[in-house]
């Protein structure tokens, strides 16, 4: 069985999507320390101008795990983010294919912007149409941490095989995980070129998922031949 483990960011980009495709069992990382530096609260779309980033206020102190960090909705960034990506988006082919349902979600009261981003980033797998079954850590009772935490949420999911993304190299190690009978293997997704607005800007890596959504659907054979193609 095939694991892999993110922490649940706000509309993430492809990638992300990409290594919960690959994956039998997905375990959204909800419980481990926010950082204003992952992509927790925030995330880029694309606009006439660039790269626009929308970040997500919030209130939390040092050291709070992601299902403990609240939105401040009372400042309306919720309107505010849904107004710039519809300014942005409602010419694109699929505008209509998931902002209705994505406002729908977005506008819900959410404990955490973990809960939040979960019920999105679920619906987004379900639009792609992934058969991947998603679990919180939250959930497991597992008190280790770093490299020897990854391994046990995959033993306790029953997986033999877990897919990292490549920013984990730093610290962790292969034999670890041998030793453990799981097979350590890194994703190889590369960012793809789709169909975007604004050509004259030129083509934008990076951007969230809702980028390539409103511009092509939930085409996910499209992208899955496109990272077989930059191999």
């Amino acid at each position: 069985m095939i694991v892999s483990i993110h922490q649940p960011d706000y509309i993430s980009y492809l990638g992300f999507f990409y290594k919960i495709s690959k994956a039998d069992t997905f375990v959204f990382l909800d419980d481990c320390q926010f950082s204003n530096d992952n992509m927790h609260h925030w995330n880029r779309i694309k606009t006439p101008q660039g790269e626009c980033r929308l970040k997500v206020p919030v209130i939390q102190h040092l050291g709070d795990p992601i299902n403990q960090v609240a939105s401040r909705d009372q400042l309306g960034w919720k309107e505010k983010h849904l107004k710039t990506i519809s300014m942005n988006y409602s010419k694109a082919k699929h505008f209509e294919d998931f902002y209705p349902k994505f406002e729908e979600l977005l506008l819900k009261d959410y404990p955490s912007i973990a809960e939040m981003n979960i019920a999105i980033n679920t619906e987004i797998c379900k639009g792609f149409g992934f058969n991947t079954k998603l679990l919180r850590s939250s959930e497991m009772d597992i008190d280790t941490v770093r490299e020897e935490r990854v391994i046990d949420i995959v033993k306790l999911c029953g997986g033999d095989t877990y897919i990292s993304g490549h920013g984990a190299k730093a610290y962790q190690v292969d034999e670890h995980f041998s030793e453990k009978g799981i097979k350590l293997v890194y994703t190889d997704y590369a960012p793809i070129e789709y169909r975007q607005q604004w050509p004259k800007v030129g083509f934008l890596p990076y951007m969230s998922t809702l980028d390539y959504i409103f511009n092509c659907g939930f085409d996910w054979e499209y992208v899955e031949n496109a990272v077989k193609a930059l191999r």
